[in-house]
């Protein structure tokens, strides 16, 4: 745990300001849940909850199936980054964090298919050296939330509207598995 060297009061209904600049390095966004942790020697640490994280090792099964099928990269991403990911360069993009045309795309709630050429094009990874030729994604929307995208990256030539179909799929039944 770092310090900061900011303080803040607690005001007369409990709440706290987290300050702007911390906000945005870490991503937290106005109605983001965020999960509460205590420590023994009085600490409290707020987190960022990924419903989507929380699957942890299935998404990485899912993801697996998935690309098993594919010659393409299979990509499963909460709102911040890449939890899952299989297939080529699958290792590499674990972790990353998503570009910023990739979160629009999260909020807007877009199910898209674009070339590298395409005016719609939009990168999944703000940080990754590897260059995709072709992406296709889908929001995962549970309990009418947009929790997270699925999408498959192409390395070779266009994507087909059977991969847009995949990842409709992909993120309708990751939807339905958060709801249950």
């Amino acid at each position: 745990m770092r310090a900061t060297g900011i303080v803040r009061r607690i005001d007369d209904l409990g709440r706290i300001v987290i300050p702007k600049e911390i906000r945005k390095t870490m991503h937290i966004r106005e109605s983001d849940p965020l999960e509460i942790f205590t420590e023994r020697d009085g600490s409290i640490i707020l987190k960022k909850y990924s419903p989507i994280g929380e699957m942890g090792i299935a998404a990485k099964q899912y993801a697996d199936a998935i690309a098993a099928s594919l010659p393409h990269t299979v990509c499963i991403c909460d709102q911040d980054s890449v939890i899952a990911a299989a297939g080529p360069n699958g290792k590499k993009l674990i972790g990353k964090m998503l570009h910023e045309k990739a979160e629009a795309a999260l909020q807007d709630r877009k199910h898209l298919i674009a070339g590298r050429s395409d005016s719609d094009f939009t990168p999944l990874v703000s940080d990754f050296s590897e260059e995709f030729s072709a992406i296709a994604l889908s929001t995962i929307i549970a309990e009418g939330d947009a929790i997270g995208l699925m999408c498959i990256l192409s390395n070779e030539g266009p994507l087909t509207d059977q991969d847009l179909m995949i990842t409709k799929i992909g993120a309708s039944f990751l939807g339905k598995q958060m709801e249950d």
